[in-house]
């Protein structure tokens, strides 16, 4: 190790124990998550942009691991190995090293061993004052490690959701928009497609499967594809079961035979989405669309606001944060509010911090049910940088 490089991580540590003392002082329990994770349980939630850039291997038990790309996930695992109840409220907080492949030429913001120093909350109830709390916390711990010239962005996949209930269409189309709502040129481009006629989505299909494809008889349609592909010769090993081919087969199917989207509810969603606003006015921009065009998403409004009214009385500076209505972060296993914090004039792809709402990853990770839950972490090593950056 390097003069310079023993420098660097002495600065690491001093920085990460300063933030440690403020999450523990304000109830956090400090643990220690593993760092070798089963690689099965990141990829079903992280999301399409960081599954490729996920450390996997295999052991010579052939059991699938990885190197953990945050420590959300470990830390719901070490909250059920715990052995009580799933919806027991619990408070953790952690520093250690997270691992993300970057590519060739990437910056010193992203390096592919990067420090996290973070809380998570599970089991609270009243889900607006833990995100409150959850983002005090952080602006707290960021204060006291020397910065303090940040700006918040918030978004809300909450009323997102409320949005899509809210217009006419299919729920299979709502599942899919929300699927791609983090890669916005994706959600954009079925978006579009929606509003087209369907003439010509069945023409993929085979003929010999069309009229036996029927979207009310799952299991009938199963059967059929089973048979076509056993007279065709066609292998499902290494591919889609033939149940995953029957189900895009019969979405293919109902969408073929369905009214394409409107466009007036294609505007509708395509107008929320491009919201880019102060956070201290997006209710009321929000409240001006869904009047004139006549959606009720007054609930997932009232969440907000309430929101935004505790986050002030926790001391959370929100003059100056913006709401985005097509921010989501890039880990697709948030559910309602989220967040980051950035210097001014840096790049929007490198937030000091960031976190979120994330009700349904314990369930995916073994809970029985869905648990209240919200966390955040700081980039330890950003962090760094910006305090070096502000003093020059």
């Amino acid at each position: 190790m390097t003069a310079e490089t023993a420098k660097q991580f002495e600065a690491l540590e001093t920085q990460a124990a300063r933030l440690m003392q403020v999450f523990t002082h304000a109830g956090f329990e400090a643990v220690s998550p593993a760092m070798i994770q089963p690689a099965g349980v990141f990829l079903d939630v992280i999301g399409e942009a960081l599954r490729a850039r996920t450390y996997v291997f295999t052991d010579p038990d052939g059991d699938e691991l990885c190197l953990r790309p945050d420590l959300t996930v470990p830390t719901c695992r070490l909250h059920l190995e715990r052995g009580a109840s799933a919806q027991t409220p619990a408070r953790y907080c952690y520093n250690g090293a997270a691992f993300r492949f970057q590519p060739q030429g990437a910056d010193s913001a992203h390096p592919r061993e990067f420090r996290q120093a973070g809380i998570e909350c599970f089991g609270d109830p009243d889900h607006e004052q833990a995100e409150a709390d959850t983002v005090a916390t952080i602006m707290a711990a960021l204060k006291t490690a020397g910065l303090t010239d940040v700006r918040l962005r918030f978004g809300d996949l909450g009323m997102f959701r409320a949005l899509l209930r809210s217009v006419d269409m299919p729920e299979r189309w709502r599942q899919r928009l929300r699927h791609h709502f983090w890669r916005p040129e994706a959600f954009r481009a079925e978006l579009q497609r929606l509003t087209k006629a369907p003439a010509g989505l069945m023409k993929s299909i085979p003929e010999a499967l069309q009229s036996a494809l029927d979207p009310t008889n799952p299991a009938a349609s199963e059967a059929a594809v089973q048979a076509y592909l056993e007279n065709e010769g066609i292998d499902t090993i290494g591919v889609r079961s033939a149940g995953e081919i029957t189900a895009n087969l019969l979405a293919q199917v109902a969408d073929g035979r369905a009214e394409p989207l409107s466009l007036t509810t294609s505007r509708i969603i395509e107008r929320y989405i491009g919201m880019t606003v102060p956070a201290e006015t997006a209710a009321l921009a929000i409240k001006d669309l869904a009047r004139e065009e006549g959606v009720d998403v007054a609930d997932a409004l009232q969440t907000y606001q309430r929101r935004l009214e505790l986050l002030r009385r926790a001391g959370a500076d929100t003059s100056t944060a913006e709401f985005s209505a097509e921010f989501g972060r890039t880990l697709e296993y948030y559910t309602g509010f989220v967040f980051e914090v950035f210097v001014p004039h840096a790049s929007a792809f490198s937030p000091i911090a960031g976190g979120g709402r994330y009700d349904s990853l314990m369930k995916t990770v073994g809970a029985v049910n869905d648990v209240p839950a919200v966390g955040a972490a700081i980039h330890t090593e950003r962090l760094l940088a910006a305090i070096a950056g502000g003093r020059r």
